[in-house]
C-alpha cells in the first residue's frame, strides 16, 4: 500500500504536543536507553499491556500517561511508540486500519509509521497473544492483523502527524474499567485514497 503524508513536511512527525509528549523527561530517558527504533517497538510490543489482553482498560493514551500505566489499547501503545521514536529523532506518524470486530461491527486500530532509509514503513506494536505475530520489519509488513476487504476491512493510506480530532476526542472521554471500547469511531472519515 502507497502510505500518503498527512503533511509534507517530514518535522511534524517530529514535534511534541499533549498526546505525543516526548518531551517528557521518563520518556526521553526511556528513549535514550532503548537506543534504536527496533528496541522501542519491541519495548511497547512487549512491555506495555494491551488492555484486552490485560482484562482491565486503563484509559490512557497520552503517551507519558502509557508509560505510567504499562496498559493501553492500541491507540495509546502507537502514541507511545511515537513518543519514544520522535525523542530518538525518527520521524514517526499514526495510521489506523477498520477492521472486524467479530461481532458484527468494526473497530478503528491504531499502528504506526516511521520513516527510515528514505521511506516510510509500518509497525505495530499492539502486542503478540494467540494468533497476533508482529514483527519489527522494514522490508514486509509484518501487523498484528492483515484487512481482509471481503469483509469491509480497510487500511487507511494516511500517515498522521496527530491523532484525528474525532477519535482524540472519545479517548479523552474514556473512562477506566473493564471496558471502554464502545465509546471510540470504528472508522476515520476519508478523505481521499
Amino acid at each position: 500500500m502507497m502510505l500518503q503524508q498527512e503533511t509534507q513536511d517530514l518535522t511534524a512527525y517530529l514535534v511534541a504536543d499533549e498526546v505525543i509528549d516526548h518531551q517528557h523527561p521518563e520518556l526521553r530517558a526511556l528513549a535514550a536507553e532503548l537506543a534504536t527504533p527496533e528496541a522501542a517497538f519491541h519495548h511497547v510490543r512487549d512491555q506495555v499491556w494491551h488492555s484486552a489482553d490485560a482484562g482491565a482498560y486503563s484509559g490512557a493514551f497520552r503517551a507519558s500517561a502509557v508509560l505510567a500505566a504499562r496498559n493501553a489499547i492500541c491507540h495509546g501503545k502507537s502514541h507511545l511508540l511515537a513518543a519514544l521514536l520522535r525523542a530518538q529523532g525518527v520521524p514517526t506518524g499514526l495510521c489506523y486500519q477498520r477492521l472486524e470486530d467479530g461481532e458484527g461491527g468494526f473497530v478503528l486500530h491504531g499502528l504506526n509509521a516511521v520513516h527510515l532509509d528514505g521511506r516510510w514503513a509500518r509497525l505495530d506494536a499492539r502486542g503478540n497473544c494467540e494468533g497476533v505475530d508482529a514483527q519489527y520489519d522494514l522490508e514486509r509488513e509484518r501487523l498484528a492483523w492483515p484487512v481482509r476487504p471481503e469483509l469491509g476491512e480497510r487500511d487507511y493510506p494516511g500517515v498522521f502527524a496527530v491523532p484525528p480530532a474525532p477519535l482524540l476526542q472519545a479517548l479523552a472521554r474514556a473512562v477506566p474499567g473493564r471496558a471502554g471500547y464502545g465509546h471510540l469511531p470504528s472508522e476515520l472519515p476519508v478523505t481521499g485514497g
